[in-house]
């Protein structure tokens, strides 16, 4: 979540003016994140996040919206979408589709302990449970034939060690598509489940936010991003009581399979490397913006290159040969 689209008092009287939520109290730009346009709008109803879609047409933005609805509806703690007047969800402000949802309580942590990932493992098995029922279905838009274009893009902006690891990467990847995860389980996931896309009301988990590169794709490439962010500290190091306690509370809601366990070395490898690819581009094509944040895309490079020697064991284990 960022700020490129500078919104204003007027523009928010105007949007709110289509739902009934009171009258605008109060609003202010959130500067988290990466690729939207966010707001925090209160009013004398409620507290509400205002997300402006910047690379987003339409077309795609109501499966998210249906997503969000079918999730809150089984119970899942998450963002949930307000009804306009009309009963859609999705509105219009300074030409962007933008949406308004709930505001929920909690906050992100930054150093997550063993109860918080623990609290996340539950949470994500439930909703990996709830999707079975979701009849919508999107494609991931930052697949392997999104990352390949990206390292073209990128071709000129790389030197030769980086350019040969995201090639040789690439290339292995494209191999396990057709054997090491063939037959793995497949449903919509949330794809970005990054620390600050998790909310927490003391331990607990009160909500999970910004499902807006949800895609159907592997359960188990849901579960390695989790891993890369939650079960690693800031200066890279593994913390397999993290992992230990994410795994322990997923695993008792659903089981994963053996195919799940023997992939899980390459599906780490294939989530460090889309984060490395996409933090690449926004790093050498940033957007512009008014409050934006780019992340430093290293730390997913030194990620792939240590799973690419030896990666944490599904289970929580220090380490399995990949």
């Amino acid at each position: 979540m960022s700020v490129y689209t500078r919104v204003t008092e007027d523009d928010l009287r105007h949007l709110l003016a289509d739902y009934s939520v009171g009258e605008l109290e109060d609003f202010r730009g959130i500067s988290a994140g990466i690729t939207n346009t966010n707001y925090f709008v209160d009013t004398t109803t409620g507290r509400w996040v205002l997300t402006l879609f910047e690379q987003m047409d339409n077309g795609s933005l109501p499966f998210f919206m249906q997503l969000m609805d079918h999730l809150a509806g089984h119970g899942v703690p998450g963002a949930h979408p307000l009804a306009r007047n009309d009963g859609g969800f999705l509105s219009e402000v300074r030409d962007r589709p933008a949406a308004l949802v709930y505001r929920l309580a909690g906050a992100s942590v930054t150093e997550p302990q063993s109860r918080h990932c623990g609290s996340l493992g539950g949470v994500v098995a439930e909703m990996h449970r709830a999707v079975r029922s979701f009849g919508e279905s999107q494609r991931n838009p930052r697949d392997l034939e999104w990352i390949a274009g990206a390292r073209d893009r990128l071709s000129d902006r790389l030197d030769a060690d980086t350019a040969t690891l995201l090639d040789d990467e690439i290339a292995y990847q494209r191999e396990c598509i057709d054997t090491v995860y063939a037959g793995l389980p497949e449903a919509v996931i949330h794809a970005d489940m990054f620390r600050d896309n998790v909310l927490f009301d003391d331990e607990r988990v009160s909500g999970v936010i910004d499902f807006y590169y949800a895609c159907h794709d592997y359960l188990l490439f849901d579960l390695a991003v989790i891993c890369n962010d939650w079960a690693f500290n800031d200066a890279g190091a593994y913390m397999p009581e993290r992992w230990q306690a994410f795994m322990n509370a997923y695993d008792r809601r659903r089981a994963l399979t053996d195919a799940e366990h023997a992939a899980w070395p390459a599906m780490l490898r294939a989530a460090a490397l889309r984060f490395w690819a996409s933090r690449l581009i926004d790093y050498h094509f940033p957007m512009d913006g008014d409050v934006t944040h780019i992340h430093d895309p290293s730390p997913f490079e030194r990620l792939l290159r240590a799973h690419r020697d030896a990666a944490p064991a599904l289970d929580g284990g220090i380490a399995a040969r990949s």
